[in-house]
Formats: C-alpha cells, structure tokens, sequence
C-alpha cells in the first residue's frame, strides 16, 4: 500500500481556539451567497433546483463555503417569499367580487407593465424587444392614469344614488369599459365603497410589498450581518423542519468537504471554478552520467510527491522580519494555504448516492490504489488550495505524476473561483440603504414595484408549483446517482475580479507551481535521473522565467523574455507576465 506523503488533517468540530469565522460555513463568501438568495430569485431557484429538487446528485465539492447552508437560506427565502405572494394574489382575487370587478381598471395596466417587463428581458436585448417593450409601458401607465383619475372623480362625486358603469365608462374610453367586461357579462351598479376598495387595494399591495422588503433587508442586516453570521446554531434558517430538508443538509455536509470526489464525466472538476490554463509535461527518465555505475532508485509517484509537499508547507511560513512579533503579525493568505490528497471517483456503476464509500477506510483504499495506478477514470491529485479575500477569491491547483514506461508526466490544472455576483457584495449596503430610509422613500419605492406585484406573484407561486411538482413526480429520491451538474459558489461567481485580486491570484499560482516544479526536479535529482530535459521544458529559460507547454501555446514567466508559440510572437520587457 502506498503511504499517504500529506500529514493528516484534523477533522470534526473546531476546538475552542479555532476563530469560527474561519470556518467555510462561517466564511464570507457563504455569508455572501445566502444574502444572494433573498435579493436574485433565479440564484435562489438555481440552489434548490441543485440540491433540493435532483436528490440523486451529488454536491459538488465546496472550497471555501458552506452549500448546505446558502440551500438552508434559499429554502428560507422562497418561503417567505412565496407566503408573500399567496397573500398579494389572494388580495387581487378577493377584490374582484368586493369591488364588482371595478378592480379590473386597476389591474389591467398593472398587468401590462408587467408583460412589458417580460418582453424587455435581460439587460442586453434586441432592438424590437426595447421598442415592444416601451410601447407596452407606456401603454400601460396612461392607462393606469386614466383610471386612477376616472376612480378619484368617482370617489369625490355628488352623486349619492350611485352610477350606472356602463354609461360612465363611455365616456372614459373603450378600454377601460373592456377592461371591467371581461370580470362580469353584465355590469353591476356600484356605489362609493366599492369606488374606495378600488383605491385601496394598490394601496394594500404596496403595503405588502414594503413589508416583504423591510423583512428580507433585517434578515440581511440581523442574522447574515457580519457579526451573528459566524453563530451558526443561532441561524433561523438552519432550525428549518423538514424530513427532506434535514437529510439533504446531513449529505452535503458529508460530501462537499470530503477527499473523496464523486464526479460526473461531463464536469468532472465542477466546484473548483475556471480553469487556469491548466498544462502537462512528460520527460524521460534517463539514469545521470555520474553514478559511478550504481543503478538509478526506482522513482514512483509517491515518492515525486514527497519531494513537492515539504515545499509547498514551506510556502507557509513568513520571511525573517527582524522579530518574532514582525513576522507573526504577516497576514500573506499563503500562511492558511491548505494541502490535501484528492481522489475522482466516477459515480456510474454506483447503486445509490448513499453507497459513497465516504469513511476513513473506504478512502485510504481508493487512494493507495490510484496513487500508482494511472487510471483514466479513477484518479489521484495532489490539492493545493488558497483562500483569499474572506474566501472569494479561491485558487486550487490539481497536481498529478505518473511514471509509465520509463517516462515521467506531470499534470497540473489550476482553478480560480472568482468573487461572488456584485449584487451580493451589495446586499449589506441595500439593505442598509433601504432600512434606513424615511418613510416617503419607502412609500415611492413600494408604489413603483406595486404594478409588477401581480406578475411576480403569480411567476413565484408558478415556479414554487413547478418545483414541488417535480419532487413529487421526478422520482429523484430512487433514481441513480449522478454527479454534480452545478456548483453553488459557481452559479453565484462573476465572470471579472479586481486587479488586485488578479494580481493575487496570479502571485498565488506562480508560488505553487514554482514549488511543484522544483521538488519534482529535486526527485529526479536524488533518484539519480538526469533533470536537464525537464528544466529545460519548465525552468530555466530566461534570467529565471518558467517555461510551461501547453495546449494553448507557451508560457514564459520572467523579465525580458521572447516567446514564440503557433499563433504569436510577444517579447515582453516589463514585470512578471503570465
């Protein structure tokens, strides 16, 4: 059995030193990801489509986060908000026959302004969507003001006996007589109640519509503040019943920080971001000219290892600054970088999600076996993970050696998961913004979002309908296992990350892979193979640079280098460049 090169890492509850805020649940970018859930409804869907819904898959690995917690808060949200939407649904319903169906020349605009929200789409759409979608507001919010002056002539009118409808809507306009006929065949008299109603039932829904946000924004400013969130067991969210619920949480828990990756052939590093021009190499392993007649060691994968991983520790530790308070008070994210073993495990061929040989045993013997075999599906890597800026930014390098037939391969595939969506990063300022507003700003905002009240509603209630319909009908639960087919940290990245954080990422790469270059040209070395051909394929190349082949092209890593790949030339005369 191959003997594990990576020092075990302890697991199970922190200890009482262990700051929680340090913890992936507790983590910023999981703090992040549940605030998404309240504020963009198809990050919410997404989530519960995942992990609720498709119980047959497994979750993607977590680097960094809690999915299980963004599931609980999604789950917490949708509730809410369905709650919110029955009861704004149910208002217009009951105003119908309160009003005699006068109601209707309210919501006859409210419902085109919000088919013109369909028909505009997302923010980058073609030009006849922006036209159709103007005529149709504007269409819609004269009506709306047709109406509202005809009900505030009528609520103010001398007349006592009531109106006749027919007569008055003549007057006013064909639509607005269509627009009452299609609620009854034959107009009822109505007499200054129902008038009122009329008036206040957009009133009600703006009310609610207030409320709904005033709760969503203390749930962002209360339990996901920065200072309760890393108090788990007090979550709201996670004391949620459920059979379905409870159970799932309990899986994802065990497997998204598991050494042992389920994976789907279609995404097999799903979790672990985009990739970052990932790159191998392979060399001879020719015995050096200088043993004196002994015979070279023989030079497993194992044994390559063992020489990168006291390296990649060393990357922990701080540069000499004068004393021992100066260097502990360096803050550099490679101090927490994280080393483990890794192994993909193809899940067909598995009769159920729970049959995931997931204990200690069952991965130490998947690992001793894939660590020499140089399996196409089963396969062993070396993980190096660095987590950044509170967990948003997350680089993860996969390292895998294998020597086959007297030659060596190196394979080395980074990954960055970039910072979550803007919208989520602003969700405390949003929420302060809204919370702390006086109230005739609350009022406007709500009376501007009350027109599409009645579309959002029934798009909710529809979504919520379609999703029980599917845990109901799927057959999910005794379906075949499946790998991940979407990872929660990814569904909420942005595709763009700062400068600093590019740069960041750039350092944190070149660091790792730097280090995983020389220990494997120092096990070469003590082996007593010659290291002239890898150096000259990975190091050595110009005044220091890094020369990596890869499908793209070359890479080049130094200061006055000229590169010359299939595609270009570039000479580079600046800093580092990658």
């Amino acid at each position: 059995m191959a003997q594990s090169f990576v020092p075990h890492q302890p697991s199970g509850p922190p200890s009482a030193a262990v700051d929680p805020r340090r913890l992936p649940a507790a983590s910023e970018a999981t703090r992040l990801l549940c605030a998404g859930t309240y504020l963009d409804d198809r990050f919410r869907d997404a989530v519960i489509d995942e992990l609720y819904v498709h119980e047959e898959r497994f979750a993607a690995p977590s680097l960094g986060h809690d999915a299980s917690r963004v599931l609980a808060h999604a789950l917490r949200a949708r509730r809410v908000e369905l709650a919110w939407a029955a009861g704004i649904l149910a208002l217009w319903i009951v105003a119908i026959p309160l009003t005699k169906g006068l109601v209707a020349l309210v919501l006859t605009p409210y419902l085109f302004l919000s088919l013109a929200r369909w028909v505009r789409g997302p923010a980058v759409a073609p030009v006849y969507r922006v036209v159709a979608a103007f005529l149709l507001r504007w269409y819609g919010r004269l009506m709306f003001a047709q109406s509202a002056l005809f009900l505030l002539a009528l609520a103010f009118a001398d007349d006592e006996s009531g109106w006749e409808p027919a007569g008055a809507l003549s007057d006013t306009g064909e639509f607005l007589a269509l627009a009452v006929s299609f609620v009854a065949e034959e107009l009822w008299q109505v007499g200054p109640l129902e008038v009122w109603i009329t008036i206040a039932v957009p009133l009600l829904v703006a009310w609610a519509v207030a409320v709904q946000r005033g709760q969503f924004a203390r749930a962002l400013t209360q339990e996901l503040s920065r200072e309760r969130f890393a108090d788990q067991r007090s979550d709201p969210a996670e004391q949620a019943e459920g059979a379905r619920f409870r159970r799932l949480r309990d899986r994802i828990r065990v497997e998204q920080h598991a050494r042992l990756i389920m994976y789907g052939s279609h995404d097999p590093f799903c979790g672990a971001g985009s990739p970052y021009e990932p790159w191998s190499l392979s060399v001879e392993l020719r015995p050096r000219k200088n043993l004196d007649g002994k015979t070279p060691e023989p030079l497993d994968n194992s044994a390559v290892l063992r020489h990168v991983v006291p390296l990649l520790e060393a990357l922990r530790v701080p540069s000499t600054h004068g004393s021992p308070q100066l260097q502990a008070a360096v803050r550099d994210r490679l101090r927490e970088l994280e080393i483990d073993e890794v192994v993909f495990l193809p899940v067909d061929g598995l009769p159920a999600r729970t049959d995931a040989p997931y204990t200690p045993e069952g991965f130490e013997a998947h690992r001793s076996r894939s660590i020499e075999e140089g399996g196409e599906t089963r396969r062993h890597f070396l993980r190096i993970r660095v987590g950044g800026w509170g967990e948003e930014i997350v680089t993860t390098v996969f390292v895998r050696v294998h020597t086959q037939g007297g030659m060596l391969m190196l394979e080395v595939a980074p990954h960055v998961l970039r910072p979550v969506k803007p919208l989520y990063r602003y969700a405390d300022r949003i929420a302060h913004r809204y919370r702390h507003n006086h109230y005739f700003g609350k009022a406007v905002w709500a009376l501007g979002r009350t027109p599409r009240s009645v579309g959002d509603a029934l798009v909710t209630i529809g979504r919520s309908v379609v999703q029980l319909w599917r845990v109901l009908t799927g057959g999910h639960a005794g379906a075949l296992p499946e790998g991940p087919w979407a990872s929660v940290r990814e569904l909420g990245s942005d595709d763009e990350a700062s400068l600093f954080q590019e740069m960041d990422v750039s350092r944190y790469l070149k660091s790792v892979q730097d280090r995983v270059a020389n220990g494997v040209t120092l096990a070469l070395r003590e082996a007593g193979y010659e290291t002239a051909e890898f150096e000259q394929k990975i190091v050595h190349v110009a005044e220091g640079g890094t020369f990596i082949e890869n499908t793209k092209g070359n890479v080049t890593v130094g200061h006055h280098n000229t590169v010359t790949s299939k595609t270009f030339t570039t000479s580079t005369t600046g800093g580092d460049r990658g």
